[in-house]
Parts: structure tokens; sequence; C-alpha cells
């Protein structure tokens, strides 16, 4: 029987920020499992390949359970099956939030050590910046990070727009300050996608104590007189159980993660017993706490070519692609979201509560009509909602999906704010240095004003931004699903590192913090002292 000093159950970018660190030890032997496939279709590197690769062979192909606050709406929830994770199939934004989220962490969760000056750290050395380094910044890095190569001139206009609505110009939402409109940085390099798997786990693939397996879905964490002792998995038509000497390391993320946990029989006795599974560890928090960014937009049709919604055309695909592999210019190298910033929806926030982000066409987004001339969007997401839904099992079945409810809108406040926030898009799209791009709005429509009416264009459009949290949350409190270094309550030998362990979901897209907890998990798994604290 296969037996390892570390079993890391989960390839995303998380996963793969652990093997790579903890296989840098040569003495300790590592297993990384992923449940999905490779990353080698070149689609996956491309910067503008994302819009091909969130459904099907990438994705799990889960939804939402009914929505009860959004007039019963079932929502699309793309969680990755590939290695990488969602990081080989997202926008490739690198945006760390502000530092107030990270205080609240520590401050209001209880979560020692992850206060912004701690965990600042943790940014920089994942990072190769291509153009920054200072007190915020480092080159050197695994992960690369940039800006946009060749913005379209709508995307320039868009910041002048936002400008003349007193939205300010912000060349460093990572930097001192997160407020303003800007073009976002990017986890790329060289015209291509910076996945963890490509920045962490391909370099370091041929280490002789470093094991990756894919294709394999764990079905559950043995325990054994409170201890996690290994992991049975299945591949193909085989099922094993492969043991492991110091610790199981769960990587699968916010759905993932506490989706095997309750498999495994850890969490609310009364759901387990509810699904058909019996109790091992009766641990109320488990698949708590979820929380994620709803995403709201508006759509406008632009007075000529100015996005990228002709590029499906054959023979401007066929010259993108020459473009792209000839020159690393055109539109294969746009993100289709490289342009948004931060702003307030409510002006007595702490910080930024509104995300924007400029989709460049129109076809982005799903029940767009079709229009005589490209299109643009204008997303805007509620970045500190208040609701909190739940990740529960369907049934003891490990095959099964699981029951996803966001719970979006379950207060009130949650909705005030995103219309205010959907208000903004549509004030921004309607100023004069957008006036030669921008024809008119077809979405939600100039005939659509009052608030009623927006909440019922919201119903029909809403989506969510890819931003599941919190369902395992790290802190002090009784919901506390694991302690601040990541230990699983109540069973020894186990811990959660990604995003389930975020006791608050951080104002911002959630990659980056996702490499950040990976990294600081990494110092504390191998017995190492944290990184100084930053200055700043």
């Amino acid at each position: 029987m296969a037996a390892y000093d570390y079993i890391i159950v989960g390839g995303g970018s998380a996963g793969c920020v652990l093997a790579n660190r903890l296989s840098a030890d040569l003495h300790v032997r590592v297993l990384l499992l992923e449940a999905g496939g490779g990353d080698k279709n070149p689609l996956f590197a491309m910067p503008a390949g994302f819009a091909k690769m969130t459904k099907g062979v990438a994705s799990w192909g889960w939804s939402t359970v009914p929505q009860r606050h959004l007039k019963g709406r079932v929502i699309w929830y793309t969680q990755a099956k590939v290695i990488g994770g969602g990081s080989s199939i997202n926008a490739q934004l690198y945006t760390r939030g502000n530092r107030k989220d990270y205080d609240s962490w520590a401050e209001d969760a209880g979560c020692d050590g992850w206060s912004y000056r701690q965990v600042l750290p943790y940014f920089i050395r994942s990072e190769d910046n291509q153009r920054l380094v200072n007190a915020y910044h480092g080159y050197g890095g695994p992960l690369g990070v940039s800006y946009p190569i060749n913005p379209p001139p709508i995307s320039h206009a868009f910041l002048r727009a936002a400008q003349e609505i007193g939205i300010p110009f912000n060349f460093d939402f990572n930097g001192a300050v997160q407020d303003g409109i800007g073009h976002y940085q990017l986890s790329t390099r060289n015209a291509r996608r910076s996945s963890a798997s490509r920045a962490f786990l391909a370099p370091v693939r041929g280490r002789a104590n470093l094991t990756v397996r894919l294709n394999t879905q764990t079905l559950r964490i043995e325990i054994e007189k409170g201890r996690a002792v290994g992991v049975t998995v299945t591949s193909g038509s085989a099922t094993e159980t492969i043991r492991c000497e110091r610790e199981v390391i769960l990587s699968s993320g916010a759905i993932g993660s506490p989706r095997l946990l309750q498999l495994s029989g850890i969490g609310p006795a009364d759901a387990l017993k509810g699904a058909g599974v019996g109790v091992v560890h009766d641990l109320a928090g488990v698949g708590g706490n979820f929380q994620d960014h709803l995403d709201l937009y508006a759509i406008s049709e632009c007075t000529g070519d100015h996005t990228y919604d002709r590029v499906a055309q054959p023979h401007r695909t066929a010259w993108a692609g020459l473009q792209y592999l000839l020159f690393n210019t055109g539109p294969v190298t746009s993100t289709l979201f490289e342009t948004g910033g931060f702003w307030y929806a409510d002006k007595a926030a702490r910080s930024p509560d509104i995300q924007f982000h400029l989709g460049l066409g129109s076809g982005i987004e799903a029940g767009v009509a079709q229009m005589k001339n490209p299109g643009v969007t204008l997303n805007s997401a509620f970045l500190r909602p208040r609701s909190r839904g739940t990740v529960r099992l369907a049934s003891a079945d490990p095959v099964a999906a699981p029951l996803i409810d966001p719970n979006y809108w379950d207060d009130p406040y949650d909705r005030a704010c995103a219309i205010k926030g959907l208000r903004l898009a549509r004030e921004i799209l309607r100023q004069r240095a957008l006036k030669p791009f921008v024809l008119a709005e077809r979405l939600p429509g100039d005939h659509l004003n009052s608030d009623e009416e927006l909440i019922d264009y919201a119903y029909r459009s809403c989506k969510t931004d890819h931003h599941p949290v919190g369902t395992c949350a790290m802190g002090a409190g009784p919901n506390a699903v694991v302690t601040p270094d990541l230990k699983l309550r109540g069973i020894d030998g186990l811990r959660v590192v990604d995003a389930s362990v975020m006791p608050f979901v951080p104002s911002c897209n959630t990659n980056a913090p996702t490499i950040m907890v990976a990294e600081k998990a990494s110092d504390m798994i191998l017995g190492k002292p944290p990184l100084p604290a930053a200055a700043v």
C-alpha cells in the first residue's frame, strides 16, 4: 500500500502552491491528487481562451439550488475540474483586496497572524511583477503578474468616463490605495496565462519526492481514532486507499472541501444524517458561512467595431491567431475583462464595496439579443455581502452534485447596494468620453429606471462572479471549522488550505488571496517561522 508524508487533495491554485513549497523539502514524500485532467490544450495558455474553457471538460457542471430571493433562479456555477483549478480557466485578474479585509480576519474573526501586514509578505513572495518593485510588490517569484498588452481605445475612454463621474484613476489597485479606476494587473507572463499549474507546479514536476495524479477523485478521508490517516480514491474503475503519515491537506475549494468533509462524516450531524452519511465528527460550521459576489451588468451597443465581438468570425479568428503566434499581440492576448476598478455603493462603507469589470464584447454574457454592431459590457459586483449560504450533500453518493446555495440577497442590504452598483455602471457608460464609442444602452434598457424595474431585471440576468469562500472558515468562534493555523478542529492530521478557510470574502477576485493563503500555510505545515510583517 502506497504511503506519503503529505497528501494534498485538490490540484487547484492552493494545491499547486502547496505541492511546490512542501516538496522543496526533499526529505518528505508529497502526493497531489486532482480529479480533473491536464492543461495541455493551447486554449488554457491563451489569455482569451478562458471564454471557451469554463464549461465542458474543465468544469464540474454544477448549478445552484433555486435561489429563493431571486425568484427561484438557478445559476450556473462553474467550478474548475482541471489541474490549476480556477487559475487555469479564470479571467486572470490579479487583485488582492483591501488591507481592511485582512485586518477584519484578524480582529473580527479571531484569526491571529492574518492581518494585512502579516499576509502582505506572502503576496509578494509569490509575485514576479512585470513593472513594480516597492513595499507592495516584488519580482522573481513563481507567479507572473503583468499589465494588459494593448487595451483597445474604448478601454481608455472608459477610464476617462469613470473619472467624469468622480472616480479617480488608480495605477495599482494592489498598492497603498484600492479606490479608483484603471487597468488590472493580470496573472499573465509573456502573453500567456500564468496559472498556478504553470507557475508553481510545472517547474517542479520532476522532483523525485513529488507525485501528481490526475483524473483521480477522492471519495473520502479515512479517519482512525480521531486522526486522518489517508484517503480513498477512484481512478477509472479502480478504487484504493492511500496512507498518509503526517497530514492530509484538503485543498478542493469552497465547494469541494466542505463536500469531501461531509462525505467523510465530518460536518453538522443533522445534515449528515439527512444525506445518509454516518457521523464521524459533528462539526457545525462545515459547509456554512458561504459567501460569494453576485454580478449585475449593463450592455451597450457600440457605434462601430470597438470591441471583440466580431473576432468570432472565421477570417478574424484566423488573423487573431496569427497575431498571437507571430507577434504576441492582438485580441488573443486580452483577458476580455482587463479594465475596471473599485468604488462605493454605500458611501459610509469602510472601503470600496463595488467592483467593475469592463467586458470587451456583448456575447460574453448569456441572453443578449442580437445587435447590429458589437457591444460592450460593464459588470458591477457588490463586494461585501451580508447574506450567508451553505454547501450540503444531496446524498451519500460521492458522484452526486452538491447542493450549492449561496442564498443571494437574503439580506436586503445586499440587494440595495447591488442596484446602486448597477446604476453606477449605467452612469459611466453614458458619459461624454464614451460617446464616440457607445450608441445606446441595450440592457437593462433606457426604459427601465425604477428600483423595482432594475431588481426584476437583476432577477433575470444576475450571475456569480465565481468567488465562493468561507465554507470551512478559520477563526476562534463556535462555528469556526479550522484554527488560524488551518488545522481542522477535533481531528488530528487534517488541515484545510484554500478559499474555504477565509472567514469573510475579500473585496476582490479571489485567486490571488487563495495563493497567499497557501503560501502562508506551507510555512506553517513545514514548521517555518512566519515571514516578518510588512512595514506599510
